[in-house]
């Protein structure tokens, strides 16, 4: 039995026999319900650790981080992103295979906008405005845009349906950072917005696909008022609580406040929460001062280009930090 399942049989146990599950998909897999009653169980207990990779390399930075600390993460990430299918099909094994060793594996998606398609460079992704007008467009359906939005959210949705049939749970955090100003689908606030974005993604997964394997994590940019780099509050763009299972943040450039970690906890009222992205990880006093905080996980190259072999170790060292050797102890 994979280490994963043999670590939360008991929440496993406890779940099935609750009348509903604490999904707010109500017909998560028994997979999607054990992840996160254990995301749940942990939360200002432990720590889990993670570790960013990106598709065409999926295993690079996850064995930078076994090569600095001798540990390997329990947070196993990478992004659907802008590149081939082939590339695409790489990650989702990349995906089981890390599955199969017992990590935890979440995804992401560097989406293009749809009209554009699967495929586009990153300049039709980042510092790009999108009109009122069109953005309506988008999210009315009927229209072509949304068609063409639909079109897109079905492509990706039949990877992640290689996962749900293989009984692999994934912590899927799509759009991420909406409330900054740098993606297309940022700086919408409101319920004709993002939230519409969020809920009409929601609905095509859960509704229309049945990918019950996801627990849906929304993923905010810490809050920050640097001119020309803003990202605003995050409840001008959060879906609701009916929506979303685990919220979490990124944080760069070490901007960790209490702030960011209080207001998570206080909108979510009571859901986890957690450290998306980091780019410099966070002191050990910084995360006894958030303790709340139930994984983080580094970007990619950030491992390095922010962080000396010290620091790094310093949270792998931590009491609570748990890697993924160290994961059957906190059963």
């Amino acid at each position: 039995m994979r280490i994963f399942y043999v670590i939360l049989v008991a929440l496993m146990f406890v779940q099935c026999n609750n009348s509903k599950p604490v999904n707010v998909n109500k017909e998560a897999s028994p997979e999607a319900q054990e992840l996160l009653s254990f995301m749940i169980e942990i939360s200002g207990k432990n720590l889990l650790s993670g570790q960013h990779n990106y598709l065409h390399s999926p295993f690079q930075y996850t064995e930078q981080v076994e090569e600095i600390t001798r540990q390997t993460p329990v947070i196993w990430g990478s992004d659907f992103s802008y590149a081939t299918d082939s590339a695409r099909a790489g990650m989702i094994r990349a995906a089981q295979e890390m599955h199969s060793r017992g990590a935890i594996i979440t995804l992401m998606w560097h989406s293009c906008f749809p009209e554009d398609g699967m495929r586009c460079s990153p300049a039709k992704i980042w510092h790009r405005e999108i009109p009122d007008s069109v953005w309506n467009e988008l999210v009315t359906p009927g229209t072509e845009l949304h068609q063409k939005w639909l079109q897109q959210l079905d492509h990706v949705a039949g990877y992640l349906k290689v996962l749900r049939d293989n009984n692999i749970p994934v912590l899927w955090r799509p759009y991420h950072e909406m409330n900054g100003i740098w993606f297309w689908w940022g700086n919408k606030p409101g319920p004709d917005g993002y939230q519409a974005l969020w809920k009409g993604m929601y609905n095509r997964f859960v509704n229309h696909h049945q990918l019950n394997n996801l627990v849906w994590v929304w993923n905010a940019n810490a809050p920050r008022d640097i001119p020309g780099d803003e990202a605003y509050p995050y409840e001008d763009f959060y879906p609701g609580n009916s929506y979303v299972d685990i919220l979490a943040a990124d944080v760069y450039h070490r901007d960790y406040r209490k702030s960011h970690h209080d207001q998570l906890l206080e909108l979510g009222q009571g859901k986890p929460i957690a450290l998306g992205e980091v780019g410099g990880l966070p002191t050990p006093d910084e995360l006894r001062n958030q303790p709340q905080w139930c994984w983080f996980m580094v970007w990619s190259n950030w491992l390095t280009k922010e962080n000396t072999p010290e620091q790094v170790n310093a949270v792998y060292q931590m009491p609570k930090t748990i890697s993924l050797e160290e994961l059957p102890d906190i059963k």
